[in-house]
């Protein structure tokens, strides 16, 4: 394959990557980084670096969208970020004891965890009205948001702060362990530890992603693990892709939103499981 041709088959890819990524809040890296290199057999770590990249395009692209829509919750973001981006800190120096197998072990792990837990809440719908968290209460980190496919204002209180800074100081580990803007652990810990609907989880997620993406991408440049070739085209692709699914969220149920946030899990986990045991 000619470099002109890679450039423009990763790019088109990436466009569809991105609008999945943007619409279950996963930010196209999760999806991006096992088609490298399971089709494109690019290495893993170039890979990750490639949809770091792409991941701080598409917190600057769908994020935006999703913040003048009112479905981000931008205090509870900036409040959860605290715990990721130690968490990137700390997860792009344990990158460097870890090979390549593992990496993609830990990675079908996490897809499945998340994959399962949010089938497992496939009908729980109602929010919260109530909260005695005291920290949720305190900062009023509680939020709300038109939706337009209910034709309705969403209303809903946070509880469980203390268990999700937790699994977000996880999520920034596998965040720069993989490469992935560690949607995969965010918006399941937000929609069920913390009871933020899925919308407003999917989109909080996007706009938290691009800080914590920022917070290791400079340890992979420093290790030259970011090949310009490979990820301009990821990056330009994803963020199209991003702002396409920014102007679909809203408009679409969310209980469709669920199914299609476990399918693009469950899919890409048994291939990676694959590739990291073989």
């Amino acid at each position: 394959m000619s470099p002109v041709d890679f450039a423009l088959s990763i790019s088109i890819i990436s466009i569809a990557a991105g609008l999945l990524g943007s619409l279950v809040g996963l930010g196209g890296g999760i999806i991006i980084v096992p088609i490298l290199t399971l089709f494109y057999h690019v290495d893993i770590r170039l890979a990750i670096g490639a949809s770091i990249l792409s991941v701080i395009a598409t917190s600057s692209g769908a994020a935006v969208a999703y913040v003048r829509e009112r479905l981000t919750n931008l205090r509870a973001g900036m409040f959860l970020e605290i715990a990721t981006t130690i968490g990137a800190i700390s997860g792009a120096y344990i990158t460097t004891l870890i090979s390549g197998n593992i990496l993609y072990i830990l990675f079908a792990l996490v897809l499945s965890y998340s994959a399962f837990a949010m089938f497992h809440k496939r009908h729980q719908t109602a929010v919260l009205v109530t909260s005695n968290d005291k920290i949720a209460n305190y900062l009023n980190l509680h939020g709300s948001y038109y939706d337009q496919s209910e034709k309705k204002d969403i209303k809903y209180k946070i509880k469980g702060t203390k268990i999700g800074l937790i699994l977000m100081y996880i999520a920034g580990v596998i965040s720069a362990l993989l490469g992935v803007g560690s949607g995969a652990l965010k918006v399941p810990a937000m929609d069920m530890a913390m009871h933020i609907p899925i919308k407003a989880s999917a989109a909080t997620s996007d706009f938290m992603i691009g800080v914590t993406a920022a917070a290791s991408a400079g340890a992979y440049f420093a290790r030259g693990q970011i090949n310009p070739f490979i990820a301009a085209p990821v990056a330009i692709g994803i963020l199209i892709g991003a702002l396409i699914g920014s102007r679909l969220l809203n408009k679409i149920a969310p209980k469709y939103v669920q199914f299609l946030f476990v399918a693009v899990l469950v899919i890409v986990a048994i291939e990676m499981l694959q590739r990291g045991i073989g």
